[in-house]
């Protein structure tokens, strides 16, 4: 990540064999700042400035492109406070007749890492360094599963999104093309956040 994103590491970064991280997590994050690109810990789970706790309100871990400057809690960091945050595929869930959460694994259909467009926030006397993933409308195939996609960004877009390359990032906030993603369904053991194991993105037999 080091090497593919140009950026130094900083030295309390999250172990990397969680195959489900969950909400309010520290993640691995992009950040741009004074010509140097860090990668570094958040919490995933965006904390507005005016929180009196981080429960004070709604878990905030996805922020709407559509409405990304208009929110609060989110116009001042979409102007100046972009990153990246990196995955290797996502899950969303789908129902069945009687109600049961049926887990999906999507990832790139090349098998290369996924970006996801970012926001961060510091928050409280300690800095807490906080983070949510924008989403836009889904297209193509992943309408299947979800109305709903992270911002997924292009290498040669990254330095518009960070900052480095000027302004227009609002033209970033958009689905990725159709063929870019695949999916298949995964056990329900990646329900509980419990589970860790690279087993969770297997191929469930339906």
């Amino acid at each position: 990540m080091s090497q593919l994103f140009e950026a130094a590491l900083a030295n309390n970064l999250p172990g990397v064999d969680n195959y489900n991280i969950c909400p309010t997590n520290q993640i691995h994050v992009v950040q741009s700042g004074e010509g140097t690109r860090h990668i570094v810990s958040m919490r995933w789970g965006f904390i507005p400035h005016w929180y009196s706790a981080p429960n004070d309100g709604p878990l905030l871990i996805n922020a709407r492109a559509e409405t990304l400057a208009e929110k609060p809690a989110f116009r001042q960091a979409c102007r100046t406070r972009r990153c990246l945050i990196p995955a290797s595929g996502f899950y969303e869930w789908t129902k069945d007749d009687a109600g049961n959460r049926l887990p999906w694994y999507i990832q790139r259909a090349s098998g290369a890492p996924l970006v996801f467009a970012g926001i961060w926030q510091d928050w409280g006397d300690d800095a807490i360094r906080t983070c949510a993933i924008v989403t836009c409308t889904a297209e193509g195939p992943v309408t299947q599963i979800h109305h709903r996609m992270p911002v997924i960004l292009e290498e040669k877009d990254w330095p518009l999104w960070l900052g480095e390359a000027g302004h227009g990032a609002a033209t970033l906030m958009k689905p990725a093309s159709e063929d870019a993603l695949t999916f298949h369904r995964v056990s329900h053991k990646v329900n509980s956040n419990r589970a860790s194991g690279p087993e969770l993105i297997d191929p469930f037999d339906i």
